[in-house]
């Protein structure tokens, strides 16, 4: 299988929202996806938003979307906000690929640490991670308050 790693364009942007969404269904949260795919053109023009792409015969099949972050505790961090493979390309190494991918632009960016959310119930995300050598915390819980419901 011919698989392309790649920085995300612009023009990915419908794809990448594709997946997200793709994520959300999976996540079985797809409600929950308010925004529209010109919020994600407007937020990757303004560097909002980067990431990687996975490409088979130019379909992009896979991303790994982060943005840069800071921790009062560890200084820069690199968050990865939405990390996805198709189900039909997974087995393939293409989500090593792109998590490798993001790995090295953190170490690049000078990232002190690189951060992530996966659901208690995700069992392959959390073998994945583990096989990363990653620390899961399982003490902290997430906060948030919605300023814009559409």
């Amino acid at each position: 299988m011919d698989i392309v790693v790649r920085k995300v364009t612009v023009d990915d942007m419908q794809d990448v929202y594709n997946l997200v969404h793709e994520l959300a269904v999976f996540e079985k949260e797809p409600e929950a996806l308010i925004i529209s795919v010109n919020e994600y053109i407007e937020a990757y023009t303004e560097s909002l938003i980067d990431g990687f792409v996975a490409t088979q015969n130019d379909n992009v099949v896979g991303i790994a979307i982060y943005y840069m972050t800071f921790s009062t505790w560890k200084g820069k961090c690199l968050y990865l906000e939405d990390f996805y493979v198709q189900p039909d390309f997974r087995k393939f190494g293409i989500g090593q690929k792109l998590f490798d991918a993001y790995i090295i632009e953190a170490k690049n960016l000078g990232a002190n640490m690189t951060k992530w959310q996966v659901l208690d119930w995700n069992n392959i995300g959390l073998e994945f991670y583990k096989k990363n050598n990653a620390t899961i915390e399982k003490d902290w819980w997430n906060g948030k308050i919605f300023l814009n419901s559409k």
